[in-house]
């Protein structure tokens, strides 16, 4: 494939998830699915559609509906040598498992002297925006950041939606891959080939001068929005992607920061003891002389997120939000 046609060539970031799962597994035929729903349909959203019918009902398994049962298969089957990739329909599922998730898959390789490797990928779905109520739209990621053992995933975009993935399952540890689920009809470049995007490493989307935006998930797209709107008011702003978050790519962080002596965090999550603390806190640790104004949060409400479409939509922040937190950063600095 040309670079052309690599440029011009678009899917969708869900089809750019599938597409990886089907490449993966070519490859590597230690490489199998498993969870609710996975085989005989595809999953629920169809993340792992084609998977059952192309490679057999051993490696897209459809399993009983037990959380617990689902990781705890991947650790046994991870240990063995194999390289799963668990699915937990949503991120809040994640809680029922946490035992399994926190206790067992990220201590494993620690209780071993690091003389055995655990390559489990755990598959999830974050976010709110479908109005599925407070029990399955939850963005639950600085929880999982949190525990040392895990690494933790969270693409904006189909291209990052597709490396990420692969470098994940390739990956000799345990990883959450979170994607958000608002964004699986958006479209983007994304090549054919099978490739990695390495996990640790954050991306520039927009370079700027006058403030920093760390942005991961859905928030990316916002932030770049709002980007836009601040340029067309004079104010150049520099977006980070982190889209890793554990491990977090803390010095691109630093790096920006010292140019343009402004931050603004932004996350879907909630605000109080998001990643955004993290970040701020690193911030200042590592930057506070650099800092014209005290380090900004845009992120959700400390509340569970509503049902009605009308208060999810005033939970979720957007590129208005962003746009008054960066205007905010700017005007006191």
């Amino acid at each position: 494939m040309s670079a052309t046609e690599t440029e011009l060539r678009e899917l969708s970031y869900l089809g750019a998830v599938n597409e990886a799962l089907h490449q993966i597994m070519a490859e590597d035929p230690d490489v199998f699915c498993a969870g609710e729903d996975v085989g005989a349909s595809g999953g629920v959203f169809g993340s792992f559609g084609g998977l059952q019918k192309k490679y057999g009902e051993l490696r897209a398994v459809d399993t009983p509906i037990s959380e617990q049962a689902i990781v705890g298969l991947g650790i046994g089957a991870a240990v063995a040598g194999l390289r799963p990739v668990v699915d937990l329909m949503f991120m809040d599922f994640i809680m029922v498992a946490m035992d399994q998730i926190a206790n067992q898959a990220a201590k494993l390789k620690y209780m071993f002297g690091g003389k055995t490797s655990l390559p489990l990928t755990i598959t999830t779905n974050a976010g709110a925006g479908l109005s599925a109520a407070a029990q399955h739209s939850q963005s639950l990621e600085s929880m999982l950041a949190h525990v040392p053992g895990l690494k933790v995933v969270m693409p904006s975009n189909p291209y990052d939606a597709k490396g990420l993935l692969v470098a994940s399952i390739r990956d000799d540890n345990p990883v959450i891959y979170a994607k958000t689920k608002t964004l699986f009809g958006t479209k983007g470049p994304c090549p054919e080939d099978l490739f990695e995007v390495p996990l640790g490493v954050a991306n520039i989307t927009r370079p700027g001068t006058d403030a920093t935006i760390v942005t991961y998930g859905r928030m990316a797209g916002e932030s770049l929005k709002a980007a836009s709107i601040l340029s067309s008011e004079g104010v150049d702003v520099e977006v980070i992607d982190l889209r890793t978050l554990q491990p977090m790519d803390s010095e691109t962080i630093i790096a920006s920061v010292k140019r343009t002596n402004r931050c603004v965090v932004v996350h879907e999550a909630v605000r109080f003891a998001g990643m955004g603390a993290e970040i701020a806190a690193q911030i200042q640790e590592e930057a506070f002389d650099y800092l014209d104004a005290p380090i900004g949060r845009v992120a959700a409400p400390f509340s569970p997120v509503p049902f009605s479409p009308v208060l999810e939509g005033a939970y979720v922040p957007d590129a208005k939000r962003i746009a008054e937190g960066v205007r905010a950063a700017v005007q006191r600095g």
